[in-house]
């Protein structure tokens, strides 16, 4: 009889694919993750990936990664380290050596360790696991390169296309050593080459053959099981930011009862957004590519002049070049959904990395008095709701809305529990029948006098002919303008018109503990790092809580009230500090500490607890 495999359970486990850009790890981390979520397991994904289109092959640079965090508890990050690792070759070993938890499992195509393969990732041994001491870990080397091409030779693919297959062996390794069913692997692989059939197969028999490997080494290595999480009964998928923002775009459109306009050039990493509107014309949605940044928004503009909700994607540079066109759609006074998915910089900068930058940008970086709303979605799931939360302002208020997302969020995804959109209030564009002042006949730039939001007059609509533009307006005639008083008129009314919107939104809350010896603010991205850090030191006996902002302009308006109330205050955020000074020029006597990481990476989890720990014990 053989031995039987060592089953361990666990609450969470965080599983890590790496290799070239070329070897299809963002694909087989995906794939893994829609299976983990299917069978109710709880999930944070981070997919990172090289800015060049192809680097050399095995090179350093040239690695891409895929790290899923899956459990029966509410998981919040993708996680610090790695339990399990599967490395395509030496440059993805060395890489990622540092995200390795002591006895980990490492999965490595022994085929991909030739002298060569050592060189190109700078090995000065023949022996890579013993000159970065893995002698603790669980090595499974196995000649998966061959094995995939002899396990495929029925289907006479050449060796180039039958070592591609090389990754769907590894996902079944993986897949065995967490007790996971093939079959809805099998239907994702169906899906994705359903034109090309044989391929499918291949990739299925490869991932099969991989499972069955694991089996006839049992005895090697430990295997895990998981449990699934009791979730609350609905229909469930795994979700990027990216995609969440387009399904909340879609949902605000769908609700007010308007179509949907989304202008975009395409920019990593915001992209996908236009890809994702762009395959839902059956809904009713027009999304196009335009030749640039500019020439995008303005044609989100005008859709919304037309009557449509107007929405343009990007990211920090590109929001650049929007600038003035955002200025115009703030003397206009017309609904525009600006998403901004912020990556590091300045500059190209980091194109494929992920950082906080754009804020400050965000809020002051136009000509002139030029006041918008600003939203920062949280989590990739939280995407979905600040995107539904930025067409409803848009709508209702007649103003430009930015939403901040991130690289991280925008491509990292989450178990997500498809919502009724029932559930959600109600959108109710602010249009020109709600007027109801008899005395003085309709201008373009006549207000609801208690929001001071202007009424909006789709074109066609009879006897509503107007005109409006960049070009500053009388406040009664709606005429053009250049009177001094008259200026300082509108340009208080636009910035009281956004101020207004703050007794409108959620007031501001806090989780952990109310009576908290630090209170961490945080805002955007990083929410499930200091979400996980806050609950580590709770665990730990201290008391700490946490005030993650979604609405940032305008501030909510128990906001000053929250900040103020505890003694010590960390903003923590991944810039030199943008929210912190925000804040400090808003609510006059708070002076917070500032914990700032600019590394192109999320916060690791164990530094957070560390640094903010001190800050209690200090």
């Amino acid at each position: 009889m053989s031995e039987q495999t060592k089953v361990i359970s666990l609450e969470k486990v965080v599983v890590r694919f790496s290799g070239d850009s070329g070897d299809g790890m963002q694909l087989t981390g995906t794939i893994f993750s829609n299976l983990s979520a299917i069978l109710g397991n709880d999930i944070s994904t981070f997919p990172d990936f090289p800015a060049e289109i192809r680097a050399p092959q095995g090179s350093l640079s040239g690695v891409s990664g895929f790290q899923v965090h899956l459990g029966a508890r509410k998981i919040y990050t993708p996680g610090d380290k790695a339990d399990v690792l599967v490395a395509m070759n030496p440059a993805a070993l060395k890489v990622n050596i540092g995200f390795l938890k002591p006895h980990s499992i490492i999965i490595v195509d022994t085929d991909s360790f030739g002298k060569s393969d050592l060189d190109k990732a700078k090995f000065v041994t023949d022996d890579p696991f013993t000159e970065l001491g893995l002698g603790g870990m669980q090595i499974v080397a196995a000649p998966i390169s061959t094995m995939v091409k002899d396990g495929l030779t029925e289907f006479g693919l050449d060796n180039k296309s039958a070592v591609r297959c090389k990754n769907m062996f590894a996902l079944g390794l993986v897949c065995w050593l967490f007790q996971r069913p093939l079959d809805e692997a099998m239907n994702k692989l169906r899906g994705k080459f359903a034109k090309k059939p044989v391929i499918a197969q291949a990739n299925i028999k490869a991932l099969t053959d991989g499972y069955n490997y694991g089996h006839n080494i049992h005895a090697s290595v430990s295997t895990y099981r998981i449990e699934s999480m009791k979730a609350e009964p609905g229909f469930y998928t795994d979700v990027n930011g990216n995609k969440a923002t387009s399904c909340g775009l879609i949902a605000a459109a769908e609700k007010a009862g308007v179509k949907l306009f989304l202008g975009s050039y395409p920019i990593t990493p915001a992209t996908d957004i236009l890809q994702e509107l762009a395959a839902r014309k059956e809904l009713g949605v027009k999304a196009l590519q335009f030749e640039d940044e500019i020439a995008g928004i303005c044609t989100a503009i005008g859709a919304s002049f037309a009557g449509a909700l107007g929405a343009t994607s990007t990211s920090g540079p590109g929001l650049a070049l929007k600038s003035e066109a955002i200025g115009l759609a703030v003397i206009a006074e017309l609904p525009l959904v600006v998403v901004d998915v912020q990556r590091g910089g300045p500059s190209t900068g980091l194109p494929t990395k992920s950082e906080q930058t754009d804020l400050m940008q965000t809020l002051y970086g136009r000509n002139g008095e030029s006041p918008v709303v600003v939203l920062a979605a949280s989590t990739p799931v939280d995407c979905f709701d600040s995107a539904y939360w930025a067409g409803k302002i848009a709508l209702e208020y007649m103003t430009p809305v930015v939403l901040l997302t991130d690289s991280f969020i925008a491509n990292g995804s989450s178990a997500w529990r498809i919502p009724d959109l029932e559930d959600y209030p109600a959108i109710t564009p602010h249009y020109v029948s709600q007027y109801t002042d008899e005395s003085k006949p309709w201008k373009a730039y006549h207000r609801d006098p208690e929001t001071l939001v202007r009424y909006w007059a789709v074109p066609g609509t009879e006897g509503f002919a107007h005109r409006i533009g960049g070009l500053e307006k009388d406040f009664e005639s709606s005429a053009i303008s250049t009177e001094p008083l008259n200026h300082q008129k509108m340009v208080a009314t636009r910035q009281a018109k956004i101020d207004k919107i703050a007794a409108h939104i959620p007031e501001q809350e806090i989780i952990g503990d109310a009576d908290a010896d630090l209170l961490i603010v945080g805002w955007g991205g990083t929410f499930g790092h200091l979400c996980e850090a806050m609950e580590t030191m709770r665990e730990n006996g201290h008391k700490v809580a946490l005030a993650h902002f979604r609405f940032i302009s305008p501030l909510p308006f128990n906001a000053s009230d929250l900040l103020l109330k505890y003694g010590k205050v960390v903003v923590a955020e991944q810039n030199n500090g943008q929210f912190a000074n925000y804040l400090r020029s808003k609510i006059a006597g708070f002076n917070p500490i500032k914990f700032n990481r600019i590394k192109g990476q999320p916060f690791i989890v164990s530094r957070l607890v560390e640094e903010f720990t001190k800050l209690i014990e200090a």
